[in-house]
């Protein structure tokens, strides 16, 4: 589809935002930063509920540390994806580091398609820099899968962003059909899932204990991975500095899916919860994510 003039002349602007170094770069995250915690107060009630809700053993004083760390960690992530429309190769494999790739490119070697479990956690959006770092590219498309905006110029800008290292973005309503027409070309695909994420309305879920709350996580992932027999992943991010990124790939199932329906659910969530609680302030917790509250099953 052909880009508006507003998402072209945004995208432009933002290009050239992204010439700047990154140093400079994140001189107007700490601004933004400023802005954000001290002045707007971007959704502090919900990131102070969520906080207590989650860690009733912390003092207020930890909490408090969390969250000024969250924001600004909030704030680098939006300059760090910008910049993404104007890095290299290089320097993006000198910032994001990947450990286990051979667990990917292993499965993709035993025809296997994959899908990763992945998280709001460090700067996802450099996640797709994948490509630069495992072996197998012939035959595989590396995919994402995202919800549209509903601001058509912010869409375009974002799916810019997302296609820097080459990858495909399936909507979030058409991703099975988008891997089915991938398998009937011959292609295997490297699909990542984003799924902490709060379910959408009709959304089928798997309610599991999640950060000391009783939580309703998207189960459709498993659903397609079982439908489909895809080899199923866990990327663990950590944010080493400011700037510099490690996934560490974790095999959740090869394919087999002999455990009971909800059981990769379950391992997900309780992987994403050791990433949580090791570095709290790097998860994204002005999600709503709790807005409906839900009981064990």
């Amino acid at each position: 589809m052909e880009k508006s003039f507003s998402a072209r002349l945004l995208i432009g602007l933002f290009r050239v935002l992204a010439c700047l170094p990154l140093r400079v770069l994140y001189l107007l995250s700490d601004m933004a930063f400023v802005m954000v915690y001290y002045i707007a107060r971007y959704r502090r009630r919900v990131v102070d509920d969520n906080l207590s809700q989650c860690f009733p053993a912390m003092t207020a004083e930890e909490r408090n540390g969390i969250r000024r760390r969250f924001y600004r960690n909030f704030c680098d992530t939006f300059v760090e994806a910008v910049k993404l429309l104007h890095i290299s190769d290089s320097e993006m494999c000198r910032r994001m580091k990947f450990v286990n790739t051979d667990l990917i490119d292993n499965m993709l070697a035993q025809g296997k398609s994959v899908a990763i479990y992945f998280s709001h956690c460090g700067n996802w959006e450099w996640a797709p820099s994948i490509t630069l770092h495992t072996a197998m590219h012939k035959g595989v498309e590396y995919c994402q899968v995202y919800r549209p905006l509903r601001n058509h110029a912010f869409d375009s800008l974002m799916l810019a962003i997302r296609s820097r290292f080459g990858s495909l973005s399936f909507p979030k309503s058409t991703v099975l059909r988008d891997i089915v027409m991938l398998r009937r070309d011959g292609i295997q695909s490297v699909t990542g899932f984003m799924s902490d994420q709060k379910p959408s309305h009709n959304d089928p879920t798997v309610v599991t204990m999640f950060l000391n709350r009783p939580t309703a996580f998207i189960s459709g992932t498993e659903t397609l991975a079982r439908r489909l027999e895809l080899a199923v992943l866990y990327w663990d991010m950590e944010k080493l500095g400011r700037g510099h990124y490690r996934i560490t790939t974790r095999l959740l199932d090869d394919g087999s899916h002999a455990g009971e329906k909800g059981t990769l659910t379950k391992k997900y969530a309780a992987m994403l919860q050791d990433t949580i609680e090791r570095d709290p302030a790097i998860w994204l917790w002005t999600h709503k994510r709790w807005k409906i509250p839900v009981t064990l099953q």
